[in-house]
């Protein structure tokens, strides 16, 4: 059943309140509604200790608004009997900001963008990957190129696929490895690969130098 207060910024008024609030925490039920806000919103100030159930539920109200609303305050006084009676119908209007509501469209629009936003931010951005052409190049013609191209292919970490391979002849019986790799740019450096991995012990037994002849993006 609806309840009805009226000139709330009156002690009679406030007195109406204390009288509805013994044996109760709040205006409607046992949770914060609603109703107290309107009502609170009703009363000027806050009721004197002459009113101890009226006094105690507006400091209740109030703590709880201080929690939804952390901005500074630094007060607003309104003045006038006439201005607070012509507020007082205005509590019952169903039209009035509800600032315990349900959200609005907008909000809900806004909020489900924002989620939006954000799964688009978590899903893992691919990496690109690159096709590059090395020359490997062995000390002399006594190099067994067998073993050269077994220490090459012996290389392997995550990102890395080696291809086809083949020797090419550079002149007085010397031979270079032409092999074709795919790298996943973001888990491999061809730099760090040549100098780290080929061109650094053990392999170096055999390899003398390594070349990049051509990179390619996939």
């Amino acid at each position: 059943m609806a309840v009805t207060f009226s000139d709330l910024h009156t002690e009679q008024g406030v007195k109406s309140v204390e009288e509805h609030l013994a044996g109760k925490t709040y205006i409607s039920g046992d949770q914060l509604s609603v109703d107290d806000v309107k009502v609170y919103a009703a009363v000027s100030k806050k009721p004197s200790d002459a009113f101890p159930n009226a006094s105690k539920w507006y400091d209740c109200v109030a703590s709880h608004l201080a929690k939804s609303f952390p901005g500074k305050a630094v007060g607003v006084s309104i003045g006038g009997s006439a201005a607070a009676q012509a507020e007082a119908p205005a509590a019952d209007d169903d039209d009035d900001m509800d600032l315990f509501g349900d959200e609005t469209e907008e909000e809900k629009k806004a909020a489900e963008e924002r989620e939006a936003a954000k799964k688009e931010t978590k899903k893992p951005k691919e990496s690109g990957k690159s096709s590059v052409l090395m020359e490997v190049k062995p000390w002399d013609d006594e190099t067994d190129m067998k073993k050269l191209e077994a220490a090459v292919r012996s290389v392997e970490m995550p990102g890395l696929l080696w291809g086809a391979s083949k020797l090419v002849p550079v002149g007085y019986g010397i031979k270079k490895l032409t092999i074709m790799l795919t790298i996943v740019d973001d888990l491999v450096s061809p730099d760090n690969l040549i100098e780290d991995y080929l061109t650094s012990e053990p392999n170096n037994e055999y390899i003398q130098s390594v070349d990049i002849v051509a990179f390619n993006k996939i």
